[in-house]
C-alpha cells in the first residue's frame, strides 16, 4: 500500500520537523496540501513539488488520491479536522497536543472507535534515539527505584510586539492553543514521563501571568502522582531572564540520579556514587522521521505504532487539571 498524504496546514513545523520525512519513507508521499490562505498553499506546493493545493479542508479530504491526512494546524481545529477525515475513512496523523482540551480529545477517540479509523499523534520524542536511551537507562535499573521526578523549564519571552495583533503568536491565545506556551511545550515532557512511568492519576497546579506581556499564563507550578505512587513536580516560566534558561528533567532514584533535557538535547547525565557519566545521543535531521515511519508501516499492515490518540489523551487530562480547567 502506498500512503498518499494530504496536509491540512503548512506552517513552520511542516518545513523542517515533519514535512520532508513523509517523502523519504518508502511507500509514502505527499500529494496535496491545504491552507486557508490560498497563496500560502500554492507557494508551499510549488516549493515542495506537491501536485495539488487547496484552500478548503473538506476539498482536500475529498481528494480521491489522498488516503491519509496530516493535521498541522493550531490545536483548536484538531478535533474538527480529525473527525472530518475519520468520517471520510481516512487515517489521521495530528500534531501535538491532540486537541485544545481533554473534552475534544474524548470526541476524537469516540469517533475513531466508532469508525474504526486510526488516529495518531505527533509525540515524536517517544521514538527519538535520545529518549529511547533514557528509557533504556531507566529500565536497566541504573538509578535503582525511582523515588521522585522533577521538571524544570525556564526561558525568556520571545522578542515580538505583544501589543500588535499581527505579531501575537497563536501559542499564547488560549482559545486557539488551549493555554499559553505551557500548553504547547509541556505536553512533550508530560507525555515522555508517562511513557517511562505510567499514567498520571492525580495532578494539580497553580498558574499566573507574572510578566504582563499577554493574557495567558506565563508561569506554572504543578504536582502530580503516577499510578504507581511515584510523585513528581514541575515548574515552568516563559517570561524569565535569559541567564536563567533551563530545560531539565531530573529523576531521583535509590542508586543514582538521571538528568536530561527535552528541547535542547543536552548530554544525558547519569549521577552515580562513582561519578557522573555523560551520554551523547544523535537524533535524525528530521525529528519526526522515526514516528512517521512507524505510522506508515502501521497503515501498511506491518507495524504497530503506539502514538495513538488514545495514548495521547492522558496528557491533555494532566494539562487541563494543572491549569484548573476542571
Amino acid at each position: 500500500m502506498q500512503v498518499h498524504w494530504g496536509f491540512i496546514g503548512c506552517g513552520e513545523v511542516t518545513e523542517v520537523k515533519s514535512g520532508p520525512a513523509f517523502s523519504v519513507i518508502e511507500g509514502s508521499d505527499v500529494v496535496a496540501v491545504m491552507s486557508r490562505n490560498a497563496d500560502k498553499a500554492r507557494s508551499y506546493a510549488e516549493r515542495h513539488g506537491i501536485r495539488r493545493w487547496y484552500a478548503d479542508a473538506q476539498a482536500l479530504i475529498d481528494d480521491p488520491e489522498v488516503n491519509a491526512v496530516y493535521i498541522a494546524t493550531p490545536p483548536s481545529s484538531h478535533a474538527t479536522y480529525a473527525i472530518m477525515a475519520m468520517h471520510a475513512g481516512k487515517p489521521v496523523y495530528v500534531e501535538k497536543p491532540l486537541a485544545a482540551s481533554y473534552y475534544d480529545c474524548a470526541r476524537i477517540n469516540r469517533v475513531s472507535h466508532e469508525t474504526g479509523v486510526p488516529c495518531f499523534v505527533a509525540y515524536y520524542r517517544r521514538y527519538l534515539p535520545y529518549f529511547e536511551r533514557v528509557g533504556e537507562i531507566l529500565r536497566g535499573g541504573h538509578i535503582g527505584k525511582a523515588l521522585n521526578v522533577q521538571i524544570r523549564f525556564s526561558c525568556p519571552p520571545r522578542q515580538v510586539d505583544y501589543n500588535a495583533p499581527e505579531q501575537r503568536p497563536w501559542r499564547i491565545q488560549p482559545d486557539i492553543a488551549g493555554g499559553g506556551y505551557f500548553y504547547d511545550l509541556a505536553p512533550h515532557q508530560i507525555d515522555l514521563l508517562q511513557q517511562y512511568f505510567g499514567i498520571i492519576v492525580h495532578a494539580e497546579g497553580f498558574s499566573a501571568n507574572r510578566g504582563g506581556l499577554y493574557q495567558a499564563e506565563d508561569t506554572v507550578s504543578a504536582s502530580f502522582v503516577f499510578d504507581s505512587g511515584l510523585p513528581g513536580s514541575g515548574s515552568w516560566c516563559f517570561a524569565g531572564h535569559e541567564s536563567g534558561r533551563e530545560d531539565r528533567i531530573e529523576i531521583i532514584g535509590t542508586e543514582g540520579i538521571l538528568c536530561f533535557s527535552v528541547f535542547d538535547y543536552d548530554p544525558i547525565r547519569l549521577h552515580k556514587s562513582d561519578g557522573i557519566c555523560e551520554i551523547k545521543v544523535e537524533n535524525p535531521p528530521y525529528v519526526q522521521l522515526p514516528l512517521i515511519r512507524s505510522v506508515v508501516e502501521t497503515l501498511q499492515g506491518h507495524g504497530d505504532c503506539q502514538a495513538t490518540a488514545l495514548s495521547a489523551t492522558p496528557t491533555n487530562w494532566v494539562l487541563d487539571r494543572i491549569l484548573g480547567k476542571f
